[in-house]
C-alpha cells in the first residue's frame, strides 16, 4: 500500500480591509490632487502661493507626495513584504520620494506659508516627524529589529497619508459648524472653508499617527512572544 502525502496548501497573508481601504482612498483621490499641476498653470494652484520658486517647489512637493503615497501603500501589503528583493526596491523608492516631499519641500513650504501659523505649525510637524520616522525605521532595518523597523515604517507612513486625511476631516468639520452659520452666503462659506483648513490639517496628522499606534499595539498583541 502507498500513502500519498500531499503538500500543505500554503496559507497567503490576507490584505487588512485597512489598507484595501488606504489603497482604494490613495488611488481615487491622487489624481485629483495632482491634476491641477500638472498643467503647470500658477494660477490653478489650490494652495496659495506668493512667487514663481515657492510654486515650483510646491509642484514638486505635490508630486514626490503623490507618488510616495501609492508606492507606500503598496509595502503595508502582506504578499509584497514577502517578496523581500520587492520590498527592499519599493521601500528605496518610498524614502527618496518622501525625503523630497517632506524634508526638501515640505518643510520651506511650511515656514513661507502666507496662511498664518495654524497652517505653518500644522504643516511643519509632520514634515519635520516624517525624516525622523523614515530615519529611525532606517536605522531598525539596518540592525535586523524587524518588529522596530516596521512599527517606525507604519507611522512614516501614517505622515504620508495626512494630507489625504486632511481632505477627508475638512468636509467633516464644516458640517458640524454649518447649522450654527447665520450668513451662508458663498462668501462667508468660502471665508469659513479657509478657516477650517488649517484645523483639518492638524487632525490629519494626528488622526493618522493614532491609528499607526492602534495598529502597531493590536500588532504587538498578536505576536508570538520572543519575536523581533
Amino acid at each position: 500500500m502507498v500513502l500519498v502525502t500531499q503538500k500543505p496548501r500554503e496559507v497567503r497573508p490576507r490584505t487588512p480591509r485597512l489598507v484595501v481601504a488606504i489603497a482604494v482612498v490613495a488611488v481615487v483621490a491622487t489624481p485629483v490632487l495632482v491634476y491641477p499641476y500638472l498643467g503647470l498653470d500658477r494660477s490653478s494652484s489650490r494652495i496659495p502661493v506668493t512667487t514663481g520658486l515657492h510654486y515650483a517647489v510646491l509642484v514638486v512637493h505635490v508630486l514626490t507626495a503623490s507618488v510616495a503615497m501609492l508606492v507606500g501603500v503598496l509595502q503595508l501589503v502582506p504578499r509584497i513584504r514577502a517578496r523581500r528583493a520587492v520590498h527592499r526596491r519599493l521601500g528605496r523608492v518610498f524614502l527618496v520620494l518622501g525625503l523630497v516631499a517632506f524634508a526638501l519641500t515640505g518643510i520651506p513650504l511650511a515656514l513661507s506659508t502666507p496662511s498664518g501659523d495654524v497652517t505653518r505649525y500644522g504643516v511643519l510637524v509632520p514634515a519635520l516627524a516624517w525624516p525622523v520616522c523614515a530615519g529611525l525605521g532606517w536605522v531598525a532595518i539596518r540592525d535586523r529589529r524587524l518588529v522596530a523597523h516596521r512599527e517606525w515604517m507604519i507611522r512614516t507612513y501614517a505622515l504620508t497619508f495626512f494630507a489625504m486625511t486632511t481632505r477627508l476631516v475638512v468636509p467633516v468639520l464644516l458640517a458640524v459648524q454649518m447649522p450654527f452659520r447665520s450668513d451662508r452666503s458663498p462668501g462667508a462659506v468660502r471665508e469659513l472653508v479657509e478657516s477650517t483648513i488649517p484645523y483639518g490639517q492638524w487632525a490629519g496628522w494626528i488622526i493618522d499617527l493614532a491609528v499607526a499606534e492602534y495598529v502597531i499595539r493590536r500588532l504587538r498583541r498578536a505576536a508570538p512572544a520572543g519575536s523581533g
